[in-house]
């Protein structure tokens, strides 16, 4: 029987670590990546509520890899001015980071103390499909997918 293991790019281990990941998930890689570098060493709950602001495009994220021809946005955090508001990939996020705080309730952790130790936005399988046009032609297109990985660490 072949079963898919589930690994984490960190080995990462103890009695007060929680994980979680999602696999292939429908949304751009480039801004999985901006969000990932920006939540990185964040408390969880601090992370879910800006994520939140983000998805009702009241605060930005800040792009500082792939920010070429991205606006400049106010109040961004830091000494930053490139930024975009990425909901899709927001909204991800705060799915996993809702369930990395199940995880850690059900190990016996307090969920209000979590800090994002490890975070990472890897590029998963590109689904090849195509865009009907005019004529009875086609144009080829890639679907990109990304696979998410969270660990946390309780904190006093």
């Amino acid at each position: 029987m072949n079963m898919a293991r589930i690994d984490y790019s960190q080995k990462i281990s103890g009695d007060n670590i929680a994980k979680a990941k999602a696999n292939e998930l429908n949304m751009s890689p480039k801004h999985s990546i901006e969000i990932a570098t920006f939540i990185r060493h964040q408390r969880v709950n601090d992370a879910i509520a800006y994520l939140n602001e983000v998805v009702g495009l009241k605060k930005a994220i800040p792009f500082r890899r792939f920010n070429r021809n991205v606006a400049h946005k106010r109040g961004l955090p830091g000494n930053w001015d490139a930024g975009r508001y990425p909901v899709k990939a927001s909204k991800a996020y705060i799915r996993v980071l809702e369930s990395v705080k199940k995880n850690a309730e059900y190990i016996g952790l307090d969920a209000d103390n979590l800090e994002i130790i490890h975070v990472s936005a890897n590029r998963g399988r590109a689904q090849k499909s195509f865009f009907p046009r005019a004529m009875g032609r086609a144009t080829p297109k890639v679907r990109e997918t990304v696979n998410i990985e969270v660990v946390v660490r309780e904190v006093a």
